[in-house]
């Protein structure tokens, strides 16, 4: 029997031995159950979970699925998809076994969302419902690839909401950028910090990790190598974002000039001190008072990124030459930025009717 009462506390406790993954035996006791039904449950679902049946809840499942890809993900990372497990998705599946969750289950689960209001009563936006929907098919993938399940039911249902559409993509022209940037030239750190974000399109996490020993004016260089995260409230530095995130970024002139008057602004700091020490509520903030007092229109700090890869697209570099810069993935840029690269059909039907007359002229 698993259940035992403790006379001390009056409270139940399960306790039993299992087999782990090394197939060693091994022995499980959990305390403070108000019942012996809470025990006992306790414990069979804790041996289906070991045992990897599908027969398990999803809420224990989940706990695999995290215990199986914490590691391999950023924490930041983590704790969004995280939230938006516990909040939107635990709360419908979390009691269902894994086995019984059909394409109908997921479909009724949409509507429920599609019915969901936020802090401000507006119903969620269509990007953000796509988000909720990949965090459910990813725990699903992950079921079908290491634990047997036969399909992953959301396959089935097909996905809800949309990635942002073409006028969502935020940008600044460089005339509204150097409109901008006037507005900001009383605070040095506002200054700089906008001038590297706009000029090479780097993340705000990269801009923040930044420090002198990334730099080499001489060869113009700038290394991106990590990223400062705020988590839980504290600072913390990271990797970038992704593998390709790890770059050399090589500077206009006129920004190593800008460069060069900073450092000697901050030549008491540290070869790896932050040049930027300021949090992103700080950045938020400045680039709100600039547009207040340029005029421009309002934009998110993240689409300084977006302007600086507009600007290179209209300067006529390919998705790989700007995947490189930026650390992006060539086939992501096309993705999200695919409606302003130039339209080149009718040039590829022109240049092939060329080809054509030259066979047929010979």
């Amino acid at each position: 029997m698993p259940a035992y009462k403790d006379e001390k506390t009056g409270k139940w406790y399960a306790s039993f031995y299992y087999k782990d993954w090394d197939g060693q035996s091994t022995r499980k006791l959990k305390r403070g159950f108000a019942t012996k039904k809470e025990a006992t449950e306790y414990e069979k679902n804790f041996s289906i979970k070991m045992e990897g049946s599908l027969n398990m809840l999803f809420e224990d499942f989940f706990e695999l699925y995290k215990s199986d890809v914490f590691d391999s993900v950023r924490l930041n990372t983590w704790l969004t998809k995280e939230h938006m497990i516990q909040t939107k998705i635990l709360p419908f599946f979390g009691k269902l076994k894994m086995s019984e969750i059909k394409p109908i289950t997921v479909k009724k689960w949409h509507n429920i969302l599609y019915n969901m209001e936020n802090a401000e009563g507006k119903s969620y936006k269509p990007t953000y419902l796509k988000s909720i929907h990949a965090q459910l098919s990813c725990i699903f993938n992950h079921a079908v690839k290491y634990y047997g399940l036969r399909q992953n039911p959301c396959k089935v249902t097909g996905r809800i909401g949309k990635r942002k559409s073409d006028d969502e993509v935020e940008f600044w022209t460089k005339e509204e950028y150097l409109q901008f940037i006037e507005a900001v030239k009383d605070k040095d750190i506002s200054y700089y910090s906008f001038q590297i974000l706009y000029w090479t399109g780097i993340r705000l996490g990269e801009l923040r990790a930044l420090t002198k020993s990334d730099f080499d004016l001489d060869k113009k260089t700038m290394r991106i190598s990590k990223s400062t995260q705020t988590i839980r409230g504290k600072e913390v530095v990271t990797d970038p974002k992704t593998p390709k995130s790890k770059r050399n970024i090589i500077l206009p002139d006129f920004l190593v000039s800008d460069l060069r008057d900073y450092f000697l602004k901050i030549e008491y700091f540290g070869e790896n001190d932050p040049i930027f020490p300021k949090c992103k509520t700080y950045f938020n903030k400045e680039m709100n008072r600039g547009i207040e007092i340029s005029g421009v229109k309002k934009i998110k700090l993240h689409a300084l990124r977006h302007s600086h890869i507009s600007l290179l697209i209209e300067m006529g570099f390919t998705p790989v030459d700007i995947a490189t810069r930026t650390g992006h993935e060539s086939l992501k840029v096309l993705m999200d930025y695919g409606h302003m690269f130039p339209n080149k059909q009718i040039d590829m039907a022109d240049r092939l009717d060329e080809e054509v007359k030259n066979i047929e002229s010979t």
